[in-house]
């Protein structure tokens, strides 16, 4: 009789079985993972697991994707699933080179034949594995397949944006994976890292506490979301976050995509992340280079911005358009993933508050998991933001940092409401730094807000 693939896969399991040393390693690593950890909750869009399938934590470096998994870890604890039947392991570990995935299955069979099939809850609690780092260990995706398929386990895994995008996974699982997309800090997260209470109702908050959540906001802007970051000067924080781009680059572009224009490339980089909320035409940029000398063909630059994109280190904004070709031929807008990075890469001196506040508004869109486009009215009006969200809603969004100034404030609200005739179910809000940016009246039909209270409004 043949033999059946998980058959063929477990004798060549069996037939490279895992050293000593290696099954030390491990069964250590499973045993420091154990140690609690304060953690600052995640919010995330829809759900964490989908049954069936495993779920994959992805996003830019540094964002937090291992904290998460503890995170994920923890609820379950909390919800009474025995700690033996939560495993978590980091993989990127020297003491575990040399590991592959039949190896690491030999582990973890063991494992389960430890605790899993012995345990008199067994049929109730299914084994909950966490597997950080996973690229590193070759055929991982193999060895994911087989857990769900025959031992009816949970797997949630997380890695570096070089092994991990979102379109590997889903060629590599074959469509048993569920993607989690893992952002820097936003505003709310970062208010708890601080050990900061959210407000119950951001709408009716005291003057002294509205006062002291403004001046967070504002800092929050400069600083950004990345967790390290934190409490940082500004001079570490600075070089903190130009590592960060710099090993992205190198990293998850340069090494694994193969470029060799690494020079065209740090332009763009530098581009996109200066200038956030700029339109950006591939077109316009490649003159440029030429004709400060820089070789570049039209195409490298395209698959440049693509792989900047897959790096996760910047964002583009389509415009809404009603064919893909129309789409195709107007520019694009860039945001870099975190507001911190503009003052970063900005040279000019000139204030971002504008550009951080409207990149705040798109990552927090895509925390929420909506579908996001720009608008441009026929009379020439340009709306930032026309959100699709998962509930089934749209909203048009403008955001303006200041909009007490009479012609500021006309001219954003008539874009509102010429964008609004395109979108007539689409809600449509106006946000501004703060409380005193506010226009002073807005029309019916439009929601004049913070846009700090946006933020809080989805978290409490």
């Amino acid at each position: 009789m043949a033999s059946s693939a998980d058959d063929t896969w477990a004798l060549t399991a069996a037939a490279d079985a895992p050293s000593p040393r290696l099954r030390h390693a491990f069964f250590a690593r499973l045993e420091e993972a154990r140690r609690p950890a304060a953690l600052t909750p995640r919010r995330v869009a829809g759900r964490s697991a989908f049954v069936g399938k495993a779920t994959a934590v992805v996003g830019m470096r540094r964002a937090g994707k291992t904290t998460y998994l503890h995170q994920l870890r923890s609820e379950r604890s909390a919800a009474s699933t025995p700690d033996e039947h939560l495993p978590f392991i980091t993989l990127e570990d020297e003491r575990l080179n040399g590991l592959d995935a039949p190896k690491l299955g030999a582990l973890i069979d063991e494992y389960t034949d430890r605790h899993w099939l012995a345990a008199s809850v067994s049929a109730h609690a299914p084994m909950c594995w966490f597997l950080d780092e996973i690229q590193v260990v070759p055929g991982w995706e193999r060895l994911v397949r087989r857990l769900l398929d025959s031992d009816g386990a949970e797997v949630f895994v997380s890695g570096s944006s070089a092994a991990l995008l979102s379109r590997e996974i889903a060629t590599e699982l074959r469509g048993r994976a569920w993607q989690v997309l893992m952002h820097p800090f936003g505003f709310d997260e970062a208010l708890r890292h601080r050990g900061v209470t959210l407000p119950e109702s951001p709408r009716l908050m005291r003057r002294a506490e509205r006062a002291h959540v403004e001046d967070a906001f504002v800092e929050w802007l400069d600083i950004g979301g990345f967790p390290e970051a934190q409490g940082l000067d500004v001079a570490m924080r600075r070089r903190l976050l130009t590592d960060y781009v710099d090993v992205a680059l190198l990293r998850d572009v340069i090494d694994r995509h193969g470029v060799t224009n690494v020079v065209g490339l740090r332009w763009l980089a530098r581009q996109l992340l200066a200038n956030a909320g700029a339109m950006f035409s591939v077109e316009k940029f490649h003159r440029s280079l030429r004709s400060q000398g820089i070789a570049i063909a039209r195409d490298t630059v395209h698959q440049h911005l693509s792989c900047l994109e897959d790096s996760f280190l910047v964002r583009t904004v389509w415009m809404e358009a009603a064919s893909v070709r129309q789409r195709m031929v107007n520019p694009r807008k860039a945001y870099p993933i975190d507001s911190g990075l503009i003052s970063v890469y900005d040279r000019t001196g000139r204030a971002n508050t504008g550009h951080a506040l409207e990149t705040a508004v798109l990552i927090e869109l895509e925390r929420r998991g909506s579908e996001v486009t720009y608008v441009r009215t026929p009379e020439g009006f340009e709306v930032d933001f026309l959100a699709r969200h998962l509930d089934g809603t749209t909203e048009l969004i403008q955001v303006c940092a200041d909009a007490t100034d009479a012609e500021t404030g006309t001219r954003e609200l008539r874009a509102l409401a010429a964008a609004g005739q395109a979108f007539p179910s689409a809600e449509r809000s106006l946000l501004t730094l703060d409380h005193r940016g506010l226009p002073a009246e807005a029309p019916a039909g439009v929601r004049a807000q913070p846009a700090y209270e946006w933020i809080l409004a989805a978290a409490v």
